[in-house]
């Protein structure tokens, strides 16, 4: 495979890796140079990137959307297993609500000789594989869910030391306005993005896009894609 070919292959993973990058990179210096203001103002040092880079302070705030974006992909690979929306291009078809069958499915020996080997495996092997995408999904959120909780809980004790209060217990951390007003600020906008192109997907187009409907198709044609 050229190089060519394999940047056109995977130009959407690539492209988005590299924005990735690029904006956390962008947050880590932006996030110095304001922490670094604030220091200078209380007449304290100013912090190296590298310090800063491995602060509770930027630990939290990368954690926090991790787990908000990995929750916002868990919830709606799950949700749309058994929830339709008439006329979306992010529905299924009316018709299609469940888990379908293993024909619909190609699993067992209704595998295809292209099928991946676990899908005509069967067994716990084609029940792990089959709900694959949810519980990594799933498992990358308990774990950014988790990372967020511990730097929120290190930049929540140094605020309370930096007021000559008593730092908390990670337990206690957690039933803290902080920490919830963190967590749910987060959620709330992942459920309205979701929520917003489910609906938006029934009447509005954007030609040759997968996630839309073909620009002449009905608004009622529901699990159609551009």
């Amino acid at each position: 495979m050229t190089v060519r070919r394999f940047l056109r292959e995977n130009g959407l993973s690539l492209t988005f890796g590299a924005l990735f990058l690029l904006t956390l990179a962008g947050q880590a210096f932006a996030g110095r140079a304001q922490v670094n203001d604030e220091r200078l103002a209380d007449g304290l040092e100013p912090v190296s990137l590298l310090a800063f880079v491995t602060s509770s302070t930027f630990g939290v705030d990368v954690m926090e959307n991790w787990q908000s974006e990995y929750l916002q992909f868990f919830l709606y690979v799950f949700a749309t297993v058994w929830l339709v929306q008439r006329g979306s291009a992010e529905s299924k078809e009316l018709h299609q609500v469940g888990t379908e069958s293993d024909e619909e499915q190609r699993v067992g020996e209704h595998a295809r000789p292209d099928s991946p080997a676990w899908a005509r495996a069967g067994g716990w092997r084609t029940t792990v594989f089959s709900r694959s995408l949810g519980l990594v999904m799933g498992t990358l959120f308990l774990l950014t869910w988790a990372a967020s909780s511990v730097a929120g809980w290190a930049a929540f004790n140094a605020g309370q030391l930096r007021d000559h209060e008593d730092p908390v217990s990670w337990a206690d951390y957690l039933g803290e306005a902080d920490f919830w007003n963190r967590t749910l600020q987060n959620w709330q906008s992942e459920m309205l993005a979701v929520g917003s192109m489910a609906i938006f997907a029934v009447y509005l187009r954007q030609r040759g896009s997968p996630e839309s409907k073909p620009v002449g198709a009905a608004h009622d044609d529901t699990g159609e894609t551009g």
